[in-house]
């Protein structure tokens, strides 16, 4: 989430790589589908089923478990469907990025919006002072988190318990987490350990949010998730 440059507040919006996920536009791979579908003479498919039209072919989806986890130790906590799409990653999608984000809030308060299907937007992680970890939606699927639909389909949205302008709430405890769960998603997707490809969701192009913010202490960040990814904690589960 994070604070906007013009407003605290607001879902992720339209960028300047192709607009929002959150409205739900028809993908590629949904226009191919839908070509094959009007090929055989099946009648108009609503937008929003065109939209997840080949999710649902045979041995395309992976299979899933119910409250899954693809991090060790993360608590499962579902985010509305309407705050994501489906997807096949990194089949689909290759993963070459994380995204750090500031929640501008609590952690309860983040895990109510991330709920709520008005808000547009959600992470696939949110990390508490606490170093507790909470998983919101699984990696193979696109969170709308950085405000950029490119950007969106090739990362994973970490959230941290805070605000911006607070850089005492980012603990001990919630870099060490944080540093340690980021180590494994670049782990499981080969991502480099750099600031190219770990980033804040200020550097998004196109997005209006400042989060992390100048309080985020990036050369210490980067220093602990080196260092996990050296301790093998970085190991793809």
């Amino acid at each position: 989430m994070g604070t906007r440059r013009a407003s605290k507040n607001g879902s992720d919006g339209a960028s300047a790589s192709g607009g929002s996920d959150a409205g739900r536009r028809v993908g590629r791979r949904a226009l191919l589908i839908g070509t094959a579908v009007a090929a055989v003479g099946t009648a108009v498919v609503a937008r929003d089923e065109l939209t997840r039209a080949w999710w649902r072919v045979p041995g395309v989806t992976k299979p899933r478990k119910d409250g899954e986890v693809d991090y060790t130790g993360a608590k499962w906590v579902a985010a509305s469907d309407a705050n994501w799409r489906l997807a096949d990653r990194p089949d689909d999608f290759g993963i070459d990025m994380v995204i750090i984000h500031v929640t501008q809030g609590s952690f309860d308060s983040a895990v109510q919006v991330f709920q709520d299907p008005a808000h547009g937007a959600a992470a696939h992680y949110i990390v508490r002072k606490d170093g507790h970890v909470t998983q919101m939606i699984r990696e193979l699927d696109v969170a709308y988190h950085a405000g950029n639909r490119d950007y969106n389909e090739r990362s994973v949205g970490i959230e941290h318990e805070g605000f911006v302008e607070k850089p005492e709430d980012f603990t001990d405890e919630m870099y060490e987490a944080s540093a340690r769960l980021t180590a494994r998603v670049c782990a499981r997707y080969d991502i480099p350990l750099d600031r190219e490809h770990i980033l804040g969701h200020v550097e998004v192009p196109g997005t209006d949010h400042t989060d992390p913010g100048e309080g985020w202490d990036w050369d210490r960040y980067m220093k602990l998730v080196r260092a996990a990814a050296k301790a093998g904690t970085s190991t793809p589960a």
